[in-house]
């Protein structure tokens, strides 16, 4: 609070109006309180909305409608279907179907365990996946030895697997994480007019995202299980042991009911909605469809939904977005865009690939602190309006900024599916850091060679 009011009683910089002042010290704070957390996040949000409207002095109706759009409706509704998914409580027969296509062999039981998590993650929020996933990950660790030390470096591998697994997913769709869908919507609230054919590039739908991303994740896939057998050795090299207790345990559970199918029929729906419908109803329109027919059924209560889903996590997504609105209109984001420039041109990183790697760094050292949709919820609208000052791509920038918000690999915090793995008492913190940065190298090779040689292949 000290340094806001301290930029606010210091001299306008030259270029930047009183609006865009007040607007660039509500996003020095609030990224300030998302690092430092001294209030719980919602209630940041809560002061973005308080700020918009007391030292902004805009119409309290106009900030509420700016508060939601279809990315907010989407991020819900997701969050409502993760909730209905985890209900029906699928994790061991999933640990079961993948040591069936993998056999015992540790290092395919590894892959496998990323695999799933990844393909899950690609379609759903990692978090889910990775709640889902951490019962299975221990059921294979504690039927293996009751013995935590010895198998400490089994236990880092499994786990990682899958917290990493979900982390190289969350940019493959746009179901993927909410910094797609808060990404998606920046694009087409800047750059999208419908009198203009030309500006209909910046609508990206569902297709579209994962023809460009999807094959990032396919490539960085096999690359997390070298990298994780590279750091750690595993203890044992053959899981047959833990895979003939699992068998009893699936056995005894016995055959798939009828609300499972129920769910799974539902939840391919879903998808199937959001790839050839959302371009016309939106996809926060397809995933409130979907969370409403699960309730409908009857396979989650309302009750559980309401236990289950951070609405704290919503209310702050909104916050983000209305903030990063106002940053756009004040010209607060396009000051900050051409400084920033006017820092790299001397660097040589004005433009091309020492540009996106300069706006890869910012953004990997912002979503290490942070959550990666509250990473592009701020850094959003500054990277798109630096995209425009240097004459980048807009899209490619965007597609940089929210693949290199996965790269939060070196701190437990950095993304829920880092927290919910560390909660298992297996992990270390400096576990994160040991094999993190080797993480972040790797993704952002791949990254910038794909927006050397992939993306404009492909039309951008």
């Amino acid at each position: 609070m000290l340094i806001g009011a301290g930029m606010l009683n210091a001299p306008l910089p030259n270029g930047l109006t009183e609006q865009g002042m007040i607007m660039l010290t509500m996003s020095v704070v609030a990224t300030i309180l998302f690092i430092t957390e001294p209030i719980p996040l919602p209630g940041v949000a809560l002061l973005i909305i308080i700020a918009q409207v007391l030292l902004m002095g805009l119409d309290s109706s106009d900030v509420a409608k700016s508060l939601w759009n279809d990315s907010v409706l989407f991020i819900m509704g997701s969050l409502m279907l993760a909730v209905a998914v985890v209900k029906q409580k699928l994790d061991k027969r999933i640990a079961f179907l993948i040591v069936r296509m993998t056999g015992t062999r540790t290092s395919r039981v590894c892959f496998g365990i990323s695999a799933v998590s990844g393909i899950l993650a690609s379609f759903i929020g990692e978090h889910t996946v990775a709640a889902m996933m951490l019962p299975v990950g221990i059921t294979l660790i504690t039927l293996t030895s009751d013995d935590p030390k010895k198998v400490r470096n089994l236990a880092v591998v499994i786990l990682l697997s899958i917290s990493y697994g979900c982390s190289v997913a969350g940019i493959a769709t746009p179901s993927g994480g909410a910094r797609n869908a808060i990404m998606i919507g920046y694009w087409k609230e800047f750059f999208y007019d419908p009198t203009n054919p030309e500006t209909h590039k910046f609508l990206i739908d569902y297709v579209r995202w994962m023809v460009f991303m999807y094959p990032m994740f396919l490539i960085q896939l096999p690359l997390v299980t070298l990298v994780l057998f590279w750091t750690f050795k595993p203890e044992y090299r053959d899981l047959s042991r833990a895979v003939v207790k699992l068998r009893r345990q699936v056995e005894a559970e016995g055959s798939m009911k009828t609300p499972d199918w129920m769910a799974v029929v539902l939840f391919i729906s879903v998808l199937i909605g959001w790839i050839f419908y959302s371009d016309q109803i939106g996809m926060g329109t397809v995933a409130i469809m979907g969370a409403t027919a699960f309730l409908i059924i009857g396979l989650v209560r309302w009750e559980d939904i309401n236990i289950g889903v951070n609405w704290g996590v919503v209310l702050l997504y909104a916050a983000a977005i209305s903030m990063g609105l106002q940053m756009k209109e004040t010209g607060a984001a396009l000051w900050v865009a051409e400084a920033f420039l006017g820092l790299l041109v001397p660097l040589g990183a004005g433009e091309g690939i020492g540009l996106w790697g300069a706006v890869s760094v910012l953004t990997t050292g912002v979503t290490n602190m942070m959550s990666n949709g509250a990473a592009v919820a701020v850094l959003g609208p500054i990277v798109l309006n630096l995209a425009t000052a240097a004459g980048e791509s807009p899209v490619v920038i965007g597609f940089i900024t929210a693949m290199s918000s996965a790269f939060a690999y070196l701190t437990v915090v950095g993304t829920p599916a880092c927290t919910i793995v560390y909660a298992s008492g297996y992990l270390k913190a400096t576990d994160f850091l040991t094999v993190g940065w080797k993480m972040v190298i790797i993704s952002t090779l791949v990254m910038l060679a794909s927006a050397a040689v992939y993306w404009p292949a492909i039309g951008i």
